[in-house]
């Protein structure tokens, strides 16, 4: 069995799903689609930037979303399903598009709202994340735990053994840092985001965001979609979207994610859009798990030799 993964914020760079529009026509009628979504040259911000657009909450995580859907048509093209799909974050709605939950157009304009809620609910400046390295997770709650004195910090991304990004008030996580390497942390690094993602202070945008998530026009997944929340196969429409409107304030939980996919029997993966973070990740959680990555036309070929052997 092989499940396809979708990239969250982060995995962006400028020039992403242009090789792909270029040699491919479901890609190039993706970004097209795209750009007639959202009534702007989508496209052009991907393929040219320039970045300090491209890494705005809600220009990027359409963009993230039309080049990996645009990967996802390539390989759908080509005769390539997966048994389950996933995505981290804004991944999780890419794998919805992919999983036939809801429509291409209709997931552009809702990822834009949600990156503008995101942004809007925190002034900037008064949030922070940092990656914890070297700790589990409990470690890392307690690290938060003793920091908070009142404020919101908490873990936001469950990534991976001893990768745990923590999200909250700005002082609040600098004092989980230093309790964090006070109980063993190797490092803790400071994230350049514009906004404290997946913790409480991201209420006011869900609180925004979840009519609009209800409002859409929604049928259950062709796949099981593993939600982030939970960690649970979403199969039908109701829950899926009930996932998706935690997930604004909620934990990622990658790790669990992806050991319900190994428990389910997944030894495959396509990481489906741009970068190679997910594989990387992956590889940490699961050593005998074999992974591609598909967001250029020379990787196509790791993409068929993956289905080949699996």
């Amino acid at each position: 069995m092989i499940a396809f993964l979708f990239p969250g914020q982060g995995s962006q760079s400028v020039g992403m799903g242009r090789a792909l529009a270029e040699a491919f026509p479901e890609a190039r009628d993706a970004f097209a689609e795209a750009d007639a979504a959202l009534g702007r040259s989508l496209s052009g911000l991907c393929f040219d930037g320039p970045e300090d657009q491209l890494t705005l909450t809600e220009h990027t995580q359409p963009a993230i979303l039309a080049t990996s859907i645009a990967a996802y048509r390539v390989l759908a093209a080509r005769g390539f399903a997966p048994s389950w799909t996933a995505g981290h974050s804004l991944g999780e709605y890419s794998a919805h598009v992919a999983a036939g939950t809801f429509g291409f157009a209709d997931a552009l304009r809702i990822v834009s709202h949600r990156g503008r809620y995101m942004q809007e609910a925190v002034p900037v400046g008064t949030g922070a994340m940092a990656a914890v390295l070297g700790l589990d997770a409990a470690t890392v709650q307690a690290a938060c735990d003793a920091a908070a004195q009142g404020e919101v910090v908490s873990p936001a991304n469950l990534n991976a053994p001893g990768q745990v990004v923590i999200a909250g008030a700005t002082a609040a996580v600098e004092r989980a840092g230093t309790e964090a390497r006070a109980r063993g942390a190797k490092r803790v690094i400071g994230l350049n985001v514009s906004a404290p993602f997946h913790c409480a202070l991201m209420a006011p945008a869900q609180a925004r965001l979840e009519p609009e998530l209800r409002a859409l026009a929604v049928q259950a997944p062709r796949v099981p979609v593993v939600a982030n929340v939970d960690a649970q196969p979403k199969r039908d429409a109701v829950s899926a979207i009930d996932a998706l409107v935690a997930q604004v304030s909620g934990a990622v939980r990658w790790e669990d994610v992806i050991g319900y996919l190994v428990s389910a029997g997944v030894r495959d993966y396509v990481e489906v859009g741009p970068g190679t973070v997910l594989a990387g990740l992956v590889r940490k959680i699961d050593r005998e798990a074999r992974v591609a990555s598909f967001g250029a036309p020379e990787q196509l070929a790791g993409v068929e030799a993956l289905f080949a052997a699996s």
